[in-house]
């Protein structure tokens, strides 16, 4: 399944909108695609790896970003705002017992503003059904092979809440800066289809 859904009837009736709103005056042309391109230059995934790193780091950030994300991530100049309306956030840590991936079972929901637009296996309808039903399976086609002992925790994202993975800390790096530590984090390791 392809990411692109231009021929879909809610995009078809985006762009009527868009078209009325721009005829009747009520926006200026292009302002619409000026604000979505900002907001989509702010959403990288690096801003997930950020928070990531600062768990890492800061145990009282952790504990925090875990209880209240929102909060958590404000101190970061970071929000789940950009929308229509701010957009509700758990973030989930792994664990040497637990490793947790996260999936929208109904369309693509997911936190585009911390981690950039979404890879198109994420918007799969293969992805979808299967990491639901199978996902020690799913996750051995990503790379990551758990221990048998491991428990997977499957979060189901909705128009509500969007969910984030904090990977383990890898090993061996100890001494590395908060900067260092958030270019090891990829996208996939905060979605949960990598371990880091």
């Amino acid at each position: 399944m392809s990411g692109d859904h231009s021929d879909a009837p809610i995009a078809a009736r985006v762009r009527r909108m868009e078209h009325l709103l721009e005829q009747r005056g009520l926006v200026e042309p292009g302002v619409l695609d000026e604000t979505l391109a900002a907001f989509l230059n702010r959403a990288t995934p690096m801003n997930g790896a950020r928070i990531v790193a600062r768990a890492w780091t800061d145990p009282v950030f952790r504990e925090r970003l875990l209880v209240d994300a929102q909060a958590a991530i404000a101190g970061l100049e970071l929000s789940m705002g950009g929308g229509l309306r701010v957009q509700d956030l758990q973030v989930v840590a792994n664990s040497e017992d637990e490793h947790n991936v996260v999936v929208c079972t109904l369309c693509s929901c997911y936190p585009l503003a911390l981690l950039g637009p979404s890879p198109t296996w994420y918007k799969s309808e293969a992805y979808r059904s299967r990491v639901v039903r199978e996902p020690r399976e799913v996750l051995r086609e990503f790379g990551v092979d758990l221990r048998p002992e491991v428990g997977i925790e499957v979060w189901d994202a909705n128009s509500e809440i969007r969910y984030m993975v904090v990977p383990n800390r890898p090993p061996g790096t100890e001494n590395l800066t908060e900067e260092q530590l958030a270019a090891l984090v990829t996208r996939n390791g905060l979605i949960g289809t990598a371990l880091v």
